[in-house]
């Protein structure tokens, strides 16, 4: 299945290639084009439009609060591994601005743009950056079952 984005990826139009290739279409094909034109290449390619004005998978609000493209896909494929759950919440917090921020979010937003700084284009960003999303997904698992064991480096005087 083809899916199209708007070009120039950052945080959730990486993320969500990559939500989509782990758990939802491991043979996804990805299409970037320019933010105005989302919506007619997907119909004129019969690909499905995310992140982008119109399309059905984007930023929303619920609740009063903010969720990105990467909580779209999550709910609309019924997605429920409590590590995705996690990983939606610090993939939102780098995208948009919550109240609740996790402090990776921090991170995964200055490591996006710079990949991003360091890219081609949008497919070499995406094959860069997909092993830093392998990665936070095993880190969320570890995390929620309580074996993550991180080691801060004490300063010396």
């Amino acid at each position: 299945m083809k899916w199209v984005t708007r070009e120039r990826a950052k945080v959730d139009r990486i993320a969500c290639p990559w939500l989509i290739k782990r758990f939802v279409d491991p043979g996804a094909e990805f299409v970037f084009v320019p933010a105005e034109k989302v919506m007619a290449t997907a119909k004129e390619q019969g690909a499905t439009p995310f992140d982008a004005p119109g399309a059905e998978l984007t930023h929303y609000k619920e609740g009063g609060r903010d969720y990105v493209s990467f909580d779209a896909i999550v709910k609309k494929y019924g997605l429920k591994d409590p590590a995705l759950i996690e990983l939606a919440h610090i993939v939102r917090g780098a995208d948009a601005r919550i109240p609740d921020t996790p402090p990776e979010s921090a991170g995964l937003e200055a490591a996006a743009a710079g990949f991003r700084a360091v890219s081609r284009d949008d497919f070499e960003n995406m094959k860069i950056q997909f092993p830093l999303y392998d990665a936070l997904y095993e880190y969320c698992k570890d995390r929620l079952a309580g074996t993550l064991r991180l080691e801060h480096s004490k300063p010396t005087s």
